[in-house]
This record gives structure tokens, sequence and C-alpha cells, in this order.
């Protein structure tokens, strides 16, 4: 009897998410997951063609294989560059301590 695995594809916008779970055979990988999922017409809006994805928050390759208990994410490309925000409060307490 070929092993399943029960897994999810989880993708979110900044107001809603979807999580899709999903049984496949053994030897599938992160991609089979995301096709399988159809992602692409329950959240047209998401910028599929840049994503990064990944397992639990730790960066993947969509050609991984699976193990029971998954959850493929796929994530949304930052708006902002950290070190640029970083460097702009840095800025902002500089400013605070010499008119304080």
């Amino acid at each position: 009897m070929e092993k399943q695995l029960h897994v999810e594809v989880a993708a979110a916008l900044p107001d809603r998410q979807v999580v899709v779970p999903l049984v496949l055979s053994e030897g599938a990988t992160v991609q089979h997951a995301i096709d399988a999922a159809g992602l692409d017409s329950r959240l047209p809006e998401f910028e599929f063609d840049n994503r990064r994805i990944g397992i639990f928050g730790r960066v993947c390759r969509p050609d991984r294989l699976l193990r029971d208990g998954d959850r493929v994410e796929l994530y949304r490309p930052l708006k902002a560059d950290p070190k640029e925000i970083r460097r702009q409060l840095a800025e902002l307490e500089r400013a605070g301590k010499k008119s304080g």
C-alpha cells in the first residue's frame, strides 16, 4: 500500500489567508503540493511569479520531497527593505536625542 502524506499549502495576503489541506502520495514534492492546491484560482491577486517558498518558515526549493505533516508556505515579496527601515529608525532616534 502506498504511503500517503497529509500536508498543507498556505499563502496569505494582508487581509486574508488560504490554507489548503492535501493528501499526496509519498514522493511528492513541494511543487506538486503547490500545483495540487490550486492557489492561483483561490488567490488570483497573489504574485506567484516572484514567490519564495518554504516549509514551516524555512526557505526551500520546489523539488524538495515532502514529509507527512509539512506545511508549504508561499511568501509575498517584502514591500520595504529591512536594512532601509533600520537605517530610517536609527536616524529618527538620533534626531530625537539631539532635540531632547
